[in-house]
């Protein structure tokens, strides 16, 4: 046991059973799954698409709420109920919640920090599955960042035309696993996954992303100049890469790890300097819930790191904005980080 002592309030970093927490983790999944689905497929897009809300830097549509009640419902009555935890999403008051109630904060052995859905537009529109994110750390206060999760579930939100959905989670240094699940006959089998050994990014899938208006032309410039000195020029016609933009961090983490994608980067909180020199707005940015997965990546042999190289590290909150790079293997971060450091460097752009 490691104690370390916050302010006034002394918090214990239990790391061993943390993986006690899988079994119901999972359930709780599931259950967000089927209600998701079920939202889906019986009110109008219109309703579900309308926005409730703005909270973490984030637009909260109807959809979200759907699965917002489930997840307060079951973590208070499953897993609070065992041992008192603190609760990271969008949708609550300040970002977390002490459960169960008259809980205190200190009395937490763990941080669960959730995504209950993201790339809750794509699915509403029927263009892309979901997913539901979800990382326990040992309850370090405040302190409490994405290194330290210990535990990662990432499920997949189907489409209404799609039967089957992936399941995967991983324990820090007990790698990763997968089940996939078939929604029609409810059985569900094992699934082996794994990033590419592809040593370029050539004729593969890789991008930045720029999903949102403002900043585009910056940041595709960004991916042209990587790609370009990576690989040098090609003949007439012939691609070099190919680029899909993805609006859900999930997604592009199951990408990397599943061996669709071979380099994907988000600089998005890069481009405040380009809002401000142009007098705009930054848009929407990656927050911690959106990549409190990574881990399960990581644990495939995917490296995830900031823009320095370094391991990526971010609060467990729901509103800082966070930049990563994500290199399916060791012989593509070669390739790819030195290029792309350099190219931010020429464009002024503190990493």
């Amino acid at each position: 046991m490691v104690v370390r002592n916050v302010g006034q309030i002394c918090y214990h970093r239990y790391v061993p059973n943390i993986d006690r927490l899988l079994p119901a983790l999972r359930r709780l999944h599931d259950v967000m799954r089927e209600q998701v689905f079920a939202a889906i497929a019986s009110r109008q897009t219109e309703d579900l698409g309308e926005i409730v809300g703005y909270e973490g830097g984030d637009v909260v549509f109807a959809l979200d709420r759907v699965s917002e009640e489930v997840l307060v419902d079951f973590v208070t009555h499953q897993i609070a109920s065992q041992q008192p935890v603190v609760l990271i999403a969008e949708g609550l008051p300040l970002g977390q919640l002490v459960l169960p109630e008259g809980a205190g904060e200190d009395q937490c052995r763990y941080r669960i920090i959730v995504d209950p859905i993201d790339g809750s537009r794509p699915l509403l529109f029927q263009k892309r599955s979901g997913w539901i994110l979800t990382g326990v750390a040992p309850n370090r206060g405040p302190e409490t960042s994405l290194r330290d999760i210990e535990l990662a579930v990432q499920t997949e939100i189907p489409l209404g035309k799609q039967h089957l959905s992936d399941q995967l989670w991983a324990v820090r240094g007990q790698g990763a696993a997968a089940e996939r699940y078939n929604r029609i006959s409810g059985e569900t089998f094992p699934l082996v996954l794994g990033p590419t050994s592809a040593e370029s990014v050539q004729y593969g899938f890789s991008s930045i992303s720029r999903f949102f208006p403002g900043q585009r032309d910056v940041l595709a410039g960004i991916e042209d100049d990587v790609i370009r000195a990576a690989l040098g020029p090609l003949p007439p016609g012939s691609p070099s890469t190919y680029e899909d933009q993805n609006p859900s961090t999930g997604g592009q983490l199951y990408g990397l790890l599943s061996g669709a994608d071979r380099f994907l980067a988000d600089l998005r909180p890069l481009m405040q300097k380009i809002a401000d020199q142009r007098n705009e707005t930054l848009g929407h940015c990656c927050h911690p819930y959106d990549i409190c997965t990574l881990l399960i990546a990581e644990e495939m042999g995917v490296r995830i790191t900031d823009l320095r190289g370094a391991p990526l590290d971010a609060p467990l909150d729901v509103e800082t904005p966070i930049a990563w790079a994500g290199y399916a293997n060791a012989a593509i971060r070669r390739q790819i980080e030195p290029i792309l450091r350099q190219v931010l460097a020429q464009r002024d752009l503190p990493c």
